[in-house]
């Protein structure tokens, strides 16, 4: 299970820097390959250098992109530079301007490239320390950092040969493809002649690397398939990811045990977490009393006037427990927070100008227990109380000089 549970949380096993672990990990292959081409439809990169679980999700979602990448100029850059790094030999030496030169050139037809523009630089920053990260290429002189600053700085690089295992090979052309969900579309129909196989990875991948797999209505094949084979779904994940499959009326869940989690986690410790199971815990009591009703799909629509006075709802609740930096935060700028957070796990979603409440936001729930709730409420009033009375003290330290 640990092999498994480290091919699925990391990108790759470079032999280079985890020289141990990549020979363990290549040792044990063989007792959960079948997992991963049967069940999930992956294929390992296994080679001298590293080994590689090409991840292909079930569907596309916003929290499956590079975290560190802020513009979608920072993805094109990024594949700039990949095509750059395609034509050098491993260990082979280049300059910045080389390289901000040929991202120029294959870049001038889709977006103007200015370099006089701070956040064109930055988005060049990023991209250049995200390959830094990943290893596709070393600073041998100087600092990506300096870009930010202005282009007039030099900086020496070392290709490492590592690029060419960065992008998954599809294995069919994609020049002619416009949207993500083509690629939905093109697996679908190389698989046209054996559907059920395609379906049952897809049920597989989504529940192995989403928060949550949902569907509109009882016909939904996926959801078909997953009902009737839960037994054999529920015995896979668990014997090669741990966790227990959770089988709901319109959602399923793969839930890890708490005490025997890995990869990115929710809850976790942060105060937006809290804040997330504060805000969920309330939904389930509006639910509960009848105050909102769920549609078909057990989803709540709010626009975004009535989430944010809902979000107040819970501001004055519970907000005695939060950070400092939460509890005084502007009501729009948390609702933007929390909102991202939630979108994230699939908690919301969003339907025009409308905020939709997946049901996995009244599963996740929490909350504070009472007692400590109101001796977090007695601190903040007297915290409030002692600002407060060094505000006025010193008005009358003013007031009296002033007199004098």
């Amino acid at each position: 299970m640990e092999a498994v549970r480290t091919l699925m949380e990391r990108y790759w096993i470079h032999k280079e820097k985890e020289k141990e672990l990549y020979h363990k990990t290549k040792r044990e292959w063989n007792q959960f390959r079948r997992f991963f081409t049967d069940q999930l439809g992956w294929s390992l990169i296994n080679n001298e250098r590293i080994l590689k679980l090409e991840k292909i999700p079930a569907h596309a979602e916003a929290f499956m992109g590079i975290t560190a990448f802020t513009e979608i100029r920072d993805y094109c850059m990024f594949c700039a530079l990949l095509i750059f790094l395609e034509d050098k030999e491993d260990g082979e030496q280049f300059l910045l301007s080389e390289l901000v030169g040929m991202i120029e050139a294959q870049l001038q037809e889709s977006m103007e490239i200015d370099w006089t523009m701070y956040h064109q630089r930055k988005s060049l920053v990023r991209a250049l320390r995200f390959a830094e990260e990943k290893g596709l290429l070393a600073v041998y002189e100087g600092s990506s950092e300096s870009v930010a600053g202005g282009m007039d700085s030099e900086v020496l690089y070392e290709n490492t040969g590592l690029s060419r295992y960065f992008a998954v090979n599809f294995g069919y052309g994609i020049s002619d493809f416009t949207s993500y969900r083509d690629f939905e579309t093109r697996q679908s129909q190389e698989l046209e002649t054996d559907r059920g196989h395609f379906r049952t990875q897809r049920v597989y991948r989504q529940l192995a690397v989403a928060p949550a797999m949902y569907w509109q209505s009882s016909e939904d094949v996926d959801a078909q398939y997953l009902k009737n084979q839960r037994q054999w779904v529920q015995k896979y994940l668990a014997q090669y990811l741990g966790g227990t499959l959770h089988i709901h009326k319109n959602a399923a869940f793969f839930v890890l045990d708490e005490d025997d989690c890995f990869g990115e986690v929710h809850p976790k410790e942060a105060t937006v977490s809290e804040v997330c199971l504060n805000v969920c815990a309330r939904l389930r009591e509006c639910v509960d009393c009848g105050k909102r009703k769920p549609d078909s799909s057990d989803c709540i629509q709010l626009s975004r006037e009535e989430f944010e006075a809902f979000l107040a709802d819970c501001h004055k609740r519970y907000s005695a427990a939060w950070s400092k930096e939460f509890r005084e935060m502007a009501p729009g700028k948390l609702a933007d927070t929390l909102l991202a957070y939630m979108e994230s796990w699939m908690l919301v979603g969003r339907n025009g100008e409308q905020i939709v409440l997946y049901p996995a936001a009244g599963k996740l729930t929490g909350a504070y227990p009472q007692s400590f709730l109101e001796r977090a409420t007695q601190e903040k009033t007297a915290a409030r109380s002692e600002a407060e009375a060094n505000v006025n003290s010193a008005d009358r330290s003013e007031q009296e000089e002033s007199n004098e």
